[in-house]
């Protein structure tokens, strides 16, 4: 079984962790394939297997058949294995090495559970939808599709801009704002939470539009159906502006026309028998700690 491992930099204090999340896959024969950055990384820091392979392309891991793809650290690093796996169907398994996450929910103290049951096949592989933004020029080097959400923001100026909306061609509203969030269902904890829009279970089937600091305080977040193309035409003081999927950004000038929808694809996040949405739910957001209960 081949087994690839995505992650980032991070604290010192958490490489314990990874030295026995290594250990413990290869205590169970399995081949490790390691993100080539991730790798250069980890060589002077812990002891790794001599026969470990690296990768670096999307393309390489469905070369090389992999199995699973687990991601080490937080939602954040999730995301960013989203673009690596594309429309390959390798489900994906979040090691969190900070704090609880919604995407990355392992605990790092959890590591050796999560392998065995990994192993043996104990889990259930959650599907999560994909938004996908498309335009009349190439955007996000042709990744163009994310977990979390579509935000257009202003640029270059503290003046507000105008976002005109349509759903499927029909005019729905023009939000006078500093910006626009179109969320999935997992996106809806993140950044449209944030900004007071609601929390919407993962098979729900559904966006969420979220204004960014709206003029008009009468403007709410509204949920649509995701089988709808929701289109955008921005205007505005500044010549430009910013739209962003997940965590990357490009800039837009304001002759720009967008359309969101939902992608053809989805994505195979793991769940263990031990965990599920709501426990994550209720532990993230600290719901029930209240002296009363």
């Amino acid at each position: 079984m081949k087994v690839a491992i995505y992650g980032r930099k991070f604290n010192d204090t958490a490489i314990g962790y990874v030295q026995q999340l290594i250990d413990c896959l290869d205590e169970n024969q399995v081949e490790l394939v390691i993100y080539s950055a991730f790798h250069a990384y980890l060589v002077p820091r812990i002891k790794l297997p001599s026969n470990i392979q690296v990768f670096s392309q999307h393309h390489e891991l469905q070369a090389q058949e992999i199995k699973y793809m687990i991601s080490v650290g937080g939602d954040g690093t999730m995301l960013d294995t989203v673009t690596l796996v594309r429309d390959s169907g390798i489900p994906i398994i979040g090691i969190n090495m900070g704090r609880l996450g919604f995407l990355a929910s392992i605990a790092k103290q959890e590591i050796k559970t999560a392998v065995d049951s990994l192993m043996r096949g104990h889990f259930t592989i959650d599907k999560r939808s994909l938004i996908r933004l498309e335009s009349d020029k190439e955007l996000f080097s042709g990744v163009n599709y994310g977990l979390n959400e579509v935000t257009i923001h202003k640029k270059d100026t503290s003046s507000m801009i105008i976002i005109h909306a349509y759903l499927n061609g029909e005019f729905l509203n023009s939000y006078w704002a500093d910006g626009l969030i179109l969320a999935t269902p997992t996106g809806s904890t993140g950044y449209s939470l944030s900004c007071g829009g609601p929390i919407i279970f993962p098979n729900s089937e559904n966006f969420v539009i979220t204004p960014i600091s709206p003029h008009n305080l009468n403007v709410r977040p509204i949920i649509i159906s995701d089988n709808q193309v929701i289109t955008f035409e921005v205007e505005g003081r500044s010549a430009h502006y910013l739209a962003t999927l997940d965590s990357r950004t490009e800039t837009l000038d304001t002759h720009t026309q967008i359309a969101v929808r939902k992608e053809s694809f989805q994505l195979n996040l793991i769940r263990l028998s031990t965990e599920n949405y709501l426990g994550t739910l209720r532990n993230k957001l600290m719901w029930g700690l209240d002296t009363r209960n």
